[in-house]
């Protein structure tokens, strides 16, 4: 016996398929966007002996840059829940591309300054919206199905994406010629080219009747469960302190303390951190929450006790190891906030609840590292790992408290 196929039929399963290329086309742009972000994180030591500055110029130079991931997230985060996805999303990869010409172009540190900025505010734009865009993909496309792909691909790219561009960036530094420049001219291709496929993707939002008055991004708790919501977000700010820390100072201390000045080298070593969180992501897939947030806590805690063990006695496989291995702790843990957040926030307010939780990450981003940039300069390497260590220790003896509160109650 035939089955017929009626026209709306035909139509529900070609809408299906766009959304699912749609999802993988917004996948791709936002490995490219995290990617970009950095690539100057193991160039540092370049633009160092260039120009003179210190390990604690380095953090400030990150710290500008979370400073406009914080202020976009802040002013733009939420706009797409009314404006659509496409052009907000859009507009972050332009901004990003506009701060890979600024890179490209200029190497002195008030380039570095504005260009990082610049990579703040497109960043803050791209990952609450990408993440939103993916969410809205994959139910349009998989209708019935688990969030199981969702959260695994979001935050994949997330994260892989980080640990790709210091990889990218390290081998064209050490293997091509113009290493302040080549990086750049590859990414800003990378970059245009994500603008096409975004324009291409489906829109998922459809614009209010009456468009909503403007204001910035509202900080709240009140999505759904507000326990859950805090310990979600705690669990962010400690999974982004330790990728800060692998982001902006990580090659200093290989190249430094640790007597490693290969720039290949320095971008494998963010890359581990990473590759590891990306990993480890992919294999807890079947795990229930409350075993996600044990598992990342366990990670982060004796990935930490072995990194700055490593420090200590001047290994670079132990200082490896343990950044691998706090890395993937702090997978899990970032995985597992993401989809709880976009688990509990009603759909006209997923992007505004995921920009509080990346507002909340970012926060984790900046204050510990800046801490630790002004920490090297009043202690040695090695103290002020271990002192970033200890308060990080605590942190996560204070998440796990949260999270076990919230497990508790909900059995």
């Amino acid at each position: 016996m035939s089955v017929l196929t009626t026209p709306h039929a035909t139509q529900a399963a070609h809408a299906s398929r766009r959304h699912n290329v749609g999802f993988w086309l917004v996948a791709l742009a936002f490995v490219t966007a995290m990617a970009f972000s950095t690539v100057p994180t193991p160039l540092y030591a370049i633009y160092q002996q260039q120009d003179g500055f210190s390990t604690l110029t380095v953090t400030i130079v990150f710290g500008i840059y979370a400073v406009g991931v914080v202020t976009s997230l802040l002013l733009a985060g939420h706009v797409s829940d009314w404006a659509g996805r496409k052009p907000v999303l859009i507009t972050g990869l332009f901004v990003l591309t506009l701060a890979a010409v600024v890179f490209l172009i200029w190497h002195a540190l008030p380039a570095l300054l504005v260009a990082r900025l610049l990579s703040g505010l497109g960043i803050g734009t791209v990952t609450a919206t990408a993440t939103a865009f993916l969410n809205d993909l994959h139910s349009a496309s998989r209708p019935h199905s688990g969030r199981g792909r969702f959260e695994l691909v979001s935050t994949a790219a997330n994260i892989g994406g980080l640990g790709i561009g210091p990889l990218v960036a390290g081998f064209l530094a050490q293997f091509v010629d113009a290493p302040l420049r080549t990086p750049y001219v590859v990414f800003i291709a990378l970059l245009l080219v994500s603008v096409v496929v975004v324009s291409v993707t489906p829109e998922t939002v459809r614009p209010p009747a009456e468009q909503p008055r403007y204001r910035p991004q509202r900080v709240s708790a009140d999505h759904g469960d507000r326990p859950g919501f805090i310990a979600a977000t705690a669990s962010a700010f400690l999974a982004f302190a330790i990728f800060g820390v692998a982001t902006s100072l990580d090659p200093g201390f290989v190249a430094g303390t640790l007597h490693q000045p290969s720039r290949l080298l320095a971008g494998a070593a963010v890359f581990v951190v990473f590759g590891a969180a990306a990993l480890a992501q992919a294999t807890t897939m079947s795990m229930s929450l409350g075993g996600r947030s044990a598992v990342g806590l366990v990670g982060v805690a004796v990935g930490l006790v072995v990194l700055v063990t490593g420090m200590e006695i001047t290994s670079f496989a132990a200082f490896l190891t343990g950044g691998a291995i706090a890395g993937a702790g702090a997978g899990v843990l970032f995985k597992s906030a993401v989809g709880t957040v976009a688990a509990m926030a009603a759909p006209a307010v997923r992007g505004e609840a995921l920009a509080t939780l990346f507002l909340a990450a970012y926060v984790g981003l900046i204050v510990p590292t800046l801490a630790l940039g002004v920490a090297s300069q009043l202690v040695d390497a090695q103290t002020s790992i271990l002192w970033f260590g200890a308060a990080m220790l605590l942190l996560a003896a204070g998440a796990g408290i949260l999270a076990r509160g919230v497990h508790t109650r909900s059995r």
